[in-house]
């Protein structure tokens, strides 16, 4: 609640009122030409990319946005082909596929929910996450919230809101904001009924005709990704029982996304008439992993951790079948690491690589000898991972790099984003010469072309100050913080990088001096660009009052 009211209320105070909640993703047959016509004259492509970009900036600063490198390659290997699928039936056109970042992230939140922002961003609650029991149910929302995207309805909802509507609904959220902030209902309830009852219920029904449009479309996006679009109906099911049986504000989605009948109904309808199964295939032993992984992190209290540190227990009982094995393994190697338990995760840890091993000798595709779906070699370099992970924190470098190399199948190091920071972390641990040489060009390329990954500008930085090379180290903090949305502060850090270079000395780089004269001279016109938008909304915010 607090990251999706902050995030409104910045697109509302930028004089744009699309409630985020009330999108939908359905790129369908039809492509209302007329509506989109009138919504790029509105609010056009360029306002909706800076405005994106300004509430990513603040919710990248939030405690609650999440950067966990296997939770998020695991989304990314959904999201992606759901992004490829829609450039390639031409709903993410040549306007907006290289002005667009389309850029999946997580919430730290248990509740059940998924919301589309301007500028392509899509957010996912680790609640969401930990509810999917398969991988097409999870895509079938990430089709849902793509399709808001390309849709382009939340320009569509700009242009049928009037200003005063605007401004009501910006009231409304400030003081859901100011009400989650001090953990009251009544507060939360107030803000909404108070006058606002009226211009919420137009943007229901707006919202409802958005999201028939998204359920057609985002079916079709689902089949051309390769996944079983039988998961979208799974996950009305899912949801529909949880309305009636237990919605007792865990579940936003079923707010923001009214189910109806006609819905639900359409959804089978359209599985069946394409010649579909009824329902997706099994869940994969990667999936329920991740699913395990959210369930964990999505709730930070120790209380938490030592209820699913028992399913190591569960781990261990052979009435189960082996992926029940392995997820209850893993889950309780995962909350014994937070709660600093090693020995007992790293038992659990390695009691699930073990069950994985013989599946793995086996070679096969998608079943070891003993049941257990194998996901290919990522089951078996997660749990792997994990153990690294544990090595790490209790110091121990050779084991890391021992877990490592025995969880690799093939014996290439892992491509992923996960094993990329992994590897880095390792080498800033050992501080070898070679090891850190080696991690700072690999960080190097992986920046080039992800310049918002703040984790990676980060662990370069430690790097390149363990190296010696201060200006590179600067440079790279400047950009970690630029990424968080820490303009001020990455700010600073360059004007840093400038002092060091102008006193010189051995070893000073003059190629890096010369990108941090360019990229302070870049961030501080951001910066005048911001402060000038921001005293523009604040002299029509008092107009309006004087009004």
């Amino acid at each position: 609640m607090r990251l999706l009211c902050l995030g409104l209320t910045a697109v509302l105070w930028a004089g744009a009122a699309p409630p985020v909640w009330a999108q939908a993703t359905a790129p369908s047959e039809v492509r209302l030409p007329a509506l989109g016509e009138s919504a790029s004259d509105d609010f056009n492509l360029s306002q909706e990319k800076r405005i994106g970009e300004q509430i990513m900036r603040e919710i990248r600063r939030d405690p609650d946005y999440i950067d966990d490198p296997q939770l998020l390659d695991y989304l990314q290997s959904l999201w992606q082909p759901l992004v490829q699928a829609a450039r390639a039936r031409g709903d993410i056109g040549a306007d907006t596929v290289t002005l667009f970042p389309y850029e999946a992230f997580l919430v730290r939140d248990r509740s059940v929910n998924a919301f589309a922002l301007p500028g392509g961003y899509v957010g996912v609650h680790l609640g969401l996450m930990a509810l999917t029991a398969t991988p097409d149910e999870l895509a079938s929302v990430l089709a849902h919230e793509l399709s808001h995207i390309t849709r382009r309805h939340i320009a569509r909802s700009v242009t049928a809101n009037s200003r005063s509507s605007s401004l009501g609904l910006a009231a409304m959220l400030l003081g859901l904001l100011v009400a989650s902030r001090a953990s009251s209902p009544d507060a939360a309830q107030a803000a909404v009924v108070g006058g606002q009852a009226a211009m919420a219920q137009a943007q229901l029904n707006f919202s409802r005709d958005m999201e028939r449009e998204a359920d057609r479309s985002g079916l079709a996006l689902m089949g051309d990704a390769g996944f079983a679009p039988a998961g979208m109906a799974g996950m009305f099911d899912k949801l529909d029982a949880s309305s009636r049986l237990n919605d007792s504000g865990g579940f936003p989605y079923l707010r923001s996304h009214p189910l109806t009948i006609d819905r639900i109904g359409e959804a089978r309808q359209i599985v069946q008439a394409a010649g579909g199964a009824s329902s997706p295939p099994p869940a994969p032993l990667m999936h329920l992993m991740m699913q395990a992984r959210a369930r964990v992190l999505m709730d930070p209290s120790a209380q938490a951790w030592r209820r699913l540190q028992d399913l190591d227990e569960r781990g261990a009982m052979r009435t189960l079948s082996p992926n029940d094995r392995v997820v209850g393994l893993y889950t309780g190697a995962l909350a014994s690491g937070r709660l600093r338990d090693f020995g007992r995760a790293e038992r659990a840890a390695a009691a699930a690589q073990a069950l994985l091993a013989p599946a793995a000798a086996s070679n096969a595709a998608s079943a070891g000898p003993a049941g257990i779906d194998l996901s290919g070699p990522q089951a078996r370099r997660a749990v792997a991972e994990l153990q690294a992970q544990l090595a790490l924190a209790r110091g121990d470098t050779a084991r890391a790099r021992q877990v490592l190399a025995e969880g690799s199948n093939s014996g290439a190091p892992d491509p992923s984003r996960a094993g990329l920071l992994l590897r880095a972390e390792l080498g800033l641990a050992d501080a070898s010469e070679i090891a850190l040489r080696e991690g700072a060009e690999a960080l190097q390329i992986w920046v080039a072309e992800h310049r918002d990954d703040a984790s990676a500008w980060q662990l370069l930085a430690q790097i390149s100050e363990r190296q010696g090379q201060k200006l590179r180290a600067l440079r790279a903090d400047a950009e970690s913080q630029a990424a968080l949305g820490n303009l001020p502060g990455a700010i600073d850090r360059l004007r840093a990088g400038q002092q060091v270079a102008r006193r010189g000395g051995p070893g000073t780089d003059f190629i890096e001096a010369s990108v941090i004269d360019a990229r302070l001279r870049d961030l501080l016109a951001q910066r005048r660009s911001l402060v000038a938008e921001q005293r523009k909304q604040s002299g029509q915010r008092g107009g309006e009052g004087q009004d």
